[in-house]
């Protein structure tokens, strides 16, 4: 955004807009859409389905009402059609699983002052993620690349091959896709072994036990198997949590293992070489500062100089009309 179409009315209203985020968070965490579902109830109903205060359920209700996100009618809230759809757990296309993923980003963000003055993130306490914590991070994934996920199948062009690696695919979204999209193709997703039960859990959703596998692998420690040998690589979103050097080594050992001739696919939000847009991976980057310790988002002239660093070549980028700036880059091995 330019100085020009900058005004401090924008301004004020870009720096509450966590009011707006809180708000959406607070009534998926507290399960307000699911609770009321498919009727019109009353803030005293909900409240007593939740063993919440009447008082402030009424005042997050008529939040949530004055965004579009309930409908009021007298003292009765229902769900609109979006909400039903997309915020209510029994609804197959819910998405409160990355909603609540941003949610748990915001301790992160709200130390950003001081991750950018030290340059690593604030460690509180080091502790693991906590189960919801992981269920919201993986699902949430599920819930990004389902959106995403047939745009990208359609972008590469896997007709050629027959075995895919997806290094690093949580719970195998993409690998689902590009089977679903060429019916030659198996895929293995290699993923730390925390991740397997959700990774089945949607791998049968899709019916694809027989053509989506999964080996539990961590890409930092973890070196392939001499019989490891694939005909593309699939890398979505793995890089922009490691620092320059660890990215360097990912590529390289995952270029081994592509038999000649065979694809090594980077699906990253890609910034300019000018590093000052797009706006959505330069404010992801600082995402990655606030909770990594290394990470960040990287140009298209950086991925590809890792990528011709391992002797990949015809390496181009591939663009499928993704709104955040978020493209993928192919390198062939020679």
């Amino acid at each position: 955004m330019s100085d020009s179409q900058w005004n401090p009315g924008l301004l004020m209203e870009t720096s509450g807009a966590y009011w707006r985020s809180c708000t959406i968070h607070t009534g998926v965490k507290l399960g307000i859409f699911t609770v009321i579902g498919g009727e019109a109830i009353t803030a005293r109903e909900v409240a007593k389905r939740i063993h919440g205060n009447p008082r402030g359920l009424g005042i997050l209700l008529d939040a949530l009402s004055a965004m579009g996100l309930l409908q009021k009618k007298e003292d009765t809230y229902a769900n609109p059609p979006f909400a039903l759809t997309y915020l209510t757990r029994e609804s197959p296309d819910y998405i409160g699983h990355i909603l609540m993923h941003h949610h748990h980003l915001v301790a992160s963000w709200q130390q950003l002052d001081e991750a950018v003055l030290n340059g690593a993130p604030v460690k509180n306490e080091m502790r693991d993620r906590s189960k919801e914590e992981q269920e919201s991070f993986l699902l949430g994934m599920y819930n990004n690349a389902s959106f995403s996920a047939p745009a990208v199948a359609d972008a590469v062009d896997l007709s050629n091959c027959s075995t895919l690696l997806d290094l690093g695919g949580g719970p195998g979204t993409y690998a689902i896709h590009f089977c679903k999209k060429y019916p030659q193709l198996k895929a293995w997703v290699y993923d730390l072994a925390g991740t397997e039960p959700f990774a089945l859990r949607i791998i049968e959703k899709h019916l694809m036990g027989d053509r989506v596998g999964f080996t539990p692998f961590d890409f930092i420690k973890n070196n392939f198997h001499e019989s490891d040998a694939f005909d593309a690589a699939w890398l979505s979103h793995i890089l922009h949590g490691e620092g320059e050097d660890e990215s360097q080594r990912i590529i390289a050992k995952t270029a081994a293992v592509l038999h000649p001739g065979g694809k090594l696919l980077i699906h990253e939000f890609i910034l300019d070489d000018t590093k000052d847009s797009p706006l959505f991976p330069a404010l992801f980057s600082l995402n990655m500062l606030a909770v990594t310790d290394k990470g960040r988002a990287y140009s298209y002239s950086e991925l590809g100089a890792m990528m011709e660093n391992v002797g990949l070549t015809a390496i181009r980028r591939i663009d499928y009309g993704s709104p955040k700036g978020t493209a993928i880059i192919e390198g062939i091995k020679a």
